[in-house]
């Protein structure tokens, strides 16, 4: 879902920078406040943005302008909470324009909103609400890494429609042409990404079940059948 770069307006550009610029703010200083609490946790944040990277640097082409890959941002998100996600994912975009030409420096503000924001926050709101129920840990991290996905590409479709929309139908129309052909690419995506976050939790869990535990990921019960 990185757009690339020259593809919005530049005044779209300005207005999703101004919009993703408190995030950011706010995340870095919440990764600043999350190394300082242990030293395991710089390690855990490095992991985080590494999987982000990596994953979101697979990329298939898809709706012009744009492409269709996984994210990884749900995992960090887990772990830490989503305003760090803001912060290691537009260190992640930053990185990936200007060495892997993925996005771009122009629409950095748009790509940040939709996979470093939007993702995050969705993918942590169904982790959340799923951890209050009896399901296992697993199929919240399942749904969460899931719907981070889904809800980044979802959120760069409003934006490519707000940039190029139908000359017929308008808005919408071009809407929904956007998500019709994202979810060619996307939607299979994402089920594999909830898939690769269940097998990267079931590794953290036997190696590193403390630290899931003091950050929250697991409960005490859970915890115990390791």
């Amino acid at each position: 879902m990185h757009i690339a770069e020259g593809f919005l307006p530049p005044i779209q550009c300005a207005v999703w920078f101004a919009a993703s610029a408190p995030f950011v703010i706010h995340g870095a200083r919440a990764v600043i406040a999350k190394a300082k609490e242990s030293p395991e946790n710089k390690l855990l944040l490095a992991a985080a943005g590494a999987f982000t990277f990596v994953l979101s640097a697979i990329k298939l082409p898809s709706v012009t302008g744009s492409s269709s890959h996984p994210t990884g941002t749900g995992a960090g998100a887990i772990l830490f909470g989503p305003p760090v996600m803001a912060f290691l994912g537009t260190i992640v975009l930053l990185f990936q324009a200007l060495l892997l030409a993925h996005g771009g420096l122009t629409t950095l503000g748009a790509n940040v909103f939709s996979m470093a924001i939007a993702g995050p926050w969705a993918g942590y709101g169904i982790w959340k609400l799923i951890r209050r129920t009896s399901a296992p840990a697993w199929v919240g991290v399942f749904f969460a890494m899931a719907v981070a996905d889904l809800v980044t590409y979802c959120v760069t479709s409003v934006q490519l429609a707000i940039a190029f929309p139908d000359a017929a139908s308008g808005f919408a129309g071009a809407l929904t042409k956007f998500l019709t052909v994202f979810a060619v690419t996307q939607i299979p995506l994402a089920v594999a990404e909830g898939v690769l976050g269940v097998l990267l939790f079931g590794f953290f869990t036997r190696v590193a079940a403390p630290e899931l535990l003091r950050l929250g990921v697991l409960k005490e019960k859970e915890v115990a059948h390791v």
